[in-house]
């Protein structure tokens, strides 16, 4: 969004929250135009391939909701089966649970309920898993339907040896190994193979704007790992397919939409953080989802000229400690965080030309780096439709909810 795109949306957010008698400090703003708008620009990115909301960039069921209602949407792609349960209670009827889980209780509670089964697919990437997930489930009260699982391959980069771009998740690299998988599956009645998953997050993760060496060499990684997965994971699903039938291949996030939609493999793309364009999102060249989350932080000193303190405001990203983890300044412009404090848990001074301007109880807007973790911190977030605020949702944490 230009700059003065950005400065007159802000503007018209506080005068909806100033009418709708809203002072408290610190506040979560949902933009639902905003988040609208990105809806549309995923589907059109897409091109037809349906996407699967992945939860954890949103952690609000009532936006989980809104994005399954539009075309284009199918499922959702959960991060805890504590977490798949819950929404599968509220009627969410196709839920994968990206990550393997390890706990036997809620296993258990899955396999006693047979609805929850039809529903619920585990993720799993080694026998462990399938031991695990039977063990739990033995002596479960109810039909007995077997429990539905699908298999992870990896598809992070790796050129050399000792060289790897992307996250450390399934063990499973090669055909040979996912096929020896498939077949300890098959050996064990209590499960049913439905699906795989392959998740490039060094393509759809990594921003890729910046014109310099970095820059340059982050492209060229992504190009060559592209080409690399599609033929591996084509291969993969393909040898798979010639001894079990799959609902669904899942590939992809935000970041890796175009390419990931472009594998004939591929039947479904995982995307969440697009809706609600996080800071992290401001350094990819293909695409610039709206901001739509924005965090009101309220400015409480003014310990010397041109510094302005906020109350709050160190909300701090998951991942690799750095500048890009902290929250983006997004207005008024012209501020930074103090070099030798960032953003702190209780207190964040801002610096720069605009904290002149800026006056005890005033505000200043941030996002965060990452799309779903404000939610661990906010309770409810207000919805602003045009003009008006139109009422307010709770997060998973105002719903009481604690998934990790």
């Amino acid at each position: 969004m230009p700059t003065g795109a950005a400065t007159g949306r802000v503007a018209v957010i506080e005068r909806a929250l100033q009418c709708a008698g809203i002072t408290q400090r610190p506040v979560a703003v949902l933009d639902l135009d905003a988040f609208d708008a990105n809806t549309n620009d995923l589907t059109s990115r897409a091109h037809g391939v349906p996407i699967r909301v992945a939860s954890k960039s949103l952690r609000v069921r009532a936006l989980i909701q809104r994005v399954l209602a539009r075309p284009g949407f199918t499922g959702v792609l959960a991060y805890t089966l504590p977490e798949a349960l819950w929404l599968a209670s509220h009627g969410i009827d196709d839920i994968v649970v990206a990550y393997p889980t390890a706990d036997a209780q809620s296993v258990a509670a899955l396999a006693a309920d047979d609805q929850a089964r039809s529903h619920i697919t585990l993720m799993v990437d080694e026998t462990a898993h399938l031991d695990l997930i039977l063990t739990a489930a033995r002596g479960a009260a109810g039909p007995a339907r077997p429990i539905r699982v699908a298999v992870e391959l990896d598809v992070s980069y790796a050129p050399l040896p000792g060289v790897r771009f992307g996250a450390h998740r399934s063990p499973l690299r090669t055909t040979g190994q996912v096929l020896e998988l498939v077949r300890q599956i098959q050996a064990r009645p209590g499960l049913r193979l439905v699906g795989m998953m392959a998740y490039e997050g060094q393509i759809a993760g990594v921003g890729d704007a910046a014109r310099t060496p970095y820059g340059s060499a982050v492209r060229a990684m992504k190009s060559l790992s592209t080409a690399e997965i599609a033929q591996r994971r084509s291969a993969c699903v393909a040898a798979v397919r010639e001894v079990t039938q799959l609902e669904f291949v899942n590939g992809g996030g935000t970041g890796s939409i175009e390419s990931t939609g472009n594998e004939d493999a591929v039947t479904e793309i995982a995307a969440g953080s697009g809706l609600i364009g996080p800071g992290l999102f401001d350094h990819y060249r293909a695409f610039r989802p709206e901001p739509a989350l924005l965090l009101g932080a309220q400015v409480v000193r003014r310990p010397a000229q041109g510094i302005a303190t906020l109350m709050g405001g160190g909300w701090i990203a998951s991942g690799v400690g750095g500048p890009d983890r902290l929250p983006t300044i997004h207005h008024p412009r012209g501020l930074a965080f103090a070099p030798q404090e960032g953003a702190g848990e209780v207190q964040t001074p801002v610096i720069g030309p605009a904290a002149e301007q800026l006056r005890v109880g005033g505000t200043v807007w941030l996002r965060h780096a990452k799309a779903g973790e404000p939610a661990e911190h906010a309770l409810h977030y207000q919805l602003v439709a045009g003009e008006t605020v139109v009422g307010s949702t709770p997060t998973y944490r105002g719903e009481g909810k604690l998934f990790l």
